[in-house]
């Protein structure tokens, strides 16, 4: 009987990564590259950096429509890695919904979208990973951010369980103040991130190695779980 991980590592390996053109995303694909696999890049804005196993896919993600033809005719992938964000800040009396509704659209529909469209394709034992946040567990003035990173998270659990006979893996990295663009747009200067105890920002290339940890062999028994990287923040 062929082994379905062996037939894979003979040719190289197809991830999806959403929000490639910066941040985490950027990172994540950097990192997989570097280790073999071919990138199909989703992203608004052209990545900064080029990659002869790097297609970069221009997608308003947030427009369903959009997304809906990116995905048709992608052909199959080995992982999906949705790393697009935005955070939007806001405390009690002032919530904006529209914010709450771009994040709800980015964060878990269009997650729900993307696997939707490409899990009957997806081979046996392949990856699926969301980029989450530490913050799903709450934290003031990012009420409407955490409530989508928590369902996140139980989107994930639930898609591990229906999964799990295909040996498909499902799993959340949540990570604390991370030092990319996004933590430094000026639409949060309302709500300063705290400082980890370990003194420093969680870096994006320590989240891209989770990741692809996530896609090797080695984690092929993690399904289901939400792993946090915040330097002891929620110590």
């Amino acid at each position: 009987m062929s082994d379905p991980a062996s037939e894979r590592n003979e040719r190289a390996r197809r991830a999806l990564v959403t929000g490639v053109s910066s941040g985490i995303g950027e990172a994540i694909a950097k990192r997989l590259l570097a280790e073999g696999w071919s990138i199909i890049g989703f992203s608004r804005g052209e990545p900064a950096f080029a990659h002869d196993r790097l297609t970069h896919v221009p997608v308003d993600i947030t427009d369903r429509a959009a997304l809906a033809q990116a995905l048709t005719g992608l052909g199959a992938v080995d992982a999906i890695v949705h790393a697009a964000g935005i955070l939007r800040v806001g405390t009690l009396g002032s919530l904006d919904p529209a914010n709450g509704q771009a994040m709800w659209r980015l964060h878990v529909d269009a997650a729900e979208q993307i696997v939707e469209a490409l899990a009957a394709s997806l081979p046996e034992g392949a990856r699926i990973v969301f980029i989450g946040s530490r913050t799903a567990a709450g934290s003031a003035g990012r009420a409407q951010y955490a409530a989508t990173k928590a369902a996140l998270i139980g989107m994930a659990r639930s898609l591990a369980i229906e999964l799990a006979p295909r040996r498909i893996t499902v799993n959340v990295i949540s990570p604390g103040a991370t030092d990319t663009p996004m933590l430094k747009d000026p639409a949060r200067a309302a709500v300063v991130p705290k400082m980890p105890p370990m003194g420093r920002l969680v870096k994006p290339d320590e989240v891209a190695a989770t990741a692809a940890f996530l896609l090797s062999e080695a984690a092929v028994s993690i399904t289901g779980q939400q792993i946090i990287i915040c330097g002891g923040a929620s110590l």
